[in-house]
């Protein structure tokens, strides 16, 4: 067909739309609504990886974590549950191996099911519920690049004589002295008294405008740590070092160091567990893997109801204009010319479909990014063409059969159709 062909046939498609915008319209609903689901669900689920990007660089690329058993994406075993506790001393020896910047040994007092804490900060009249406790020594700030929205870190010489100092998260100290200026203050946790010396920036959450957990926080000096509870001695590890390009390289140099300190025979099996923020983004990509799955489902119903809906009207539009076939054939139209003029007509149909679903589900998106603030929403351009080219296909596909039908027509039969 030429360039002409292609105008007249588009043309005559978009008169059998203005012609029948009632049925052409509930025809391609079922485009508009598989294409608009693609767009919106690819949107929220691109802004949400973008934001868990975003956490795991805060948490640093260049950071290990060690601990007795996995925690990320694994179900622990009894046999993990089990295993001997990492030490201080574990933490203290790694401190030498090459490529090691920093080392930081902490101890955490939490809801680990819930991933949320269990105690209440007081400040006069003001509590905080729900506060985790953590004991830290001065080399976590530099293990995790922690900015200070106010005041400072404690340092060592707050560890080693187990100063009442305590560095708040910042939800925990805006809900508890809100314009008032934290530093110096005393805070009552769990009977004793803590001066607060310093507040940590906000962290940065996967929802947007969502609340982390690590901001509603106290960090005590590991040895502080320890008059609160002194049960606790289950220490996680968390370990930078100084070039990506080296990770393989740290994790075999930890690897063997501990299984040297804790006595692990060579045919046995680590009775730790080394990992780092690439844990969470395997972790995430299985989750919007099922989101993926369940996009497609919805998608694909909406896609195959248009589909059908469109096989339908162009069955119709064949039996409409048979007399138009047969005129067309009688002054020299052949079969080609026939079947790619409906078939075209059929893509043209779902094309218009997949334009108003991927306009539907731009403006769901700019709802969506506007009004739900907890919930990112950033359009994909490669999306918008996959839904666009998806509803092109399915024209494609499911008009096949009825541009076969109409070429196949016998000419004169088709003349005398009434």
């Amino acid at each position: 067909m030429t360039t002409a062909d292609v105008r007249e046939t588009t043309q005559m498609a978009l008169n059998t739309l203005r012609a029948n915008k009632l049925r052409s319209g509930l025809t391609i609903l079922g485009i508009v609504i598989g294409v608009m689901t693609v767009i919106t669900i690819s949107s929220i689920i691109n802004g949400l990886n973008a934001n868990v990007s975003g956490l795991v660089e805060s948490m640093g690329t260049n950071v290990l974590w060690v601990f007795r058993f996995p925690v990320i994406g694994v179900r622990p075993t009894t046999e993990m549950l089990t295993r001997k506790q990492l030490s201080y001393d574990d933490a203290m020896a790694l401190k030498d191996l090459p490529h090691i910047v920093a080392v930081s040994p902490s101890l955490r007092y939490e809801n680990f099911d819930f991933n949320s804490g269990t105690v209440t900060v007081k400040y006069g009249q003001h509590k905080v519920e729900s506060t985790s406790l953590g004991g830290d020594t001065a080399s976590a700030k530099d293990v995790y690049d922690w900015n200070m929205a106010e005041g400072r870190y404690f340092t060592e010489q707050d560890e080693e004589r187990s100063a009442n100092v305590t560095v708040l998260g910042h939800d925990t100290a805006e809900e508890l002295f809100g314009m008032e200026d934290p530093i110096g203050k005393e805070v009552n946790i769990e009977g004793l008294i803590f001066t607060v010396v310093g507040v940590l920036e906000k962290q940065k959450s996967v929802f947007a405008g969502g609340k982390n957990p690590a901001d509603n926080f106290a960090h005590f000096p590991i040895t502080t740590f320890h008059k609160l509870h002194p049960e606790i001695l289950d220490y996680w590890i968390s370990v930078k070092f100084d070039d990506q390009k080296n990770k393989e390289l740290v994790e075999d140099e930890i690897r063997e160091m501990l299984r040297r300190r804790r006595k692990v025979r060579n045919e046995q099996e680590d009775n730790f567990s080394i990992f780092g923020s690439d844990s969470i983004t395997r972790l995430w990509t299985e989750i919007t893997g099922g989101l993926f799955l369940l996009m497609f489902a919805l998608s694909a119903v909406g896609l195959l109801v248009g589909g059908v809906g469109v096989m339908n009207i162009m069955l119709v539009s064949v039996t409409e204009r048979t007399r138009e076939i047969g005129v067309r054939k009688a002054i020299g139209a052949s079969k080609h010319t026939i079947l790619t003029q409906f078939t075209l007509e059929a893509v043209v149909l779902c094309a218009i479909g997949g334009v108003i679903g991927v306009a539907a589900g731009a403006v769901v998106t700019l709802i969506v990014h506007a009004l739900v603030a907890t919930i990112p929403a950033y359009l994909s351009l490669a999306w918008v063409l996959v839904a666009f080219l998806c509803s092109c296909g399915i024209g494609l596909v499911f008009g096949i059969y009825p541009a076969w039908k109409a070429a196949n027509l016998n000419p004169i039969d088709a003349l005398r159709y009434e």
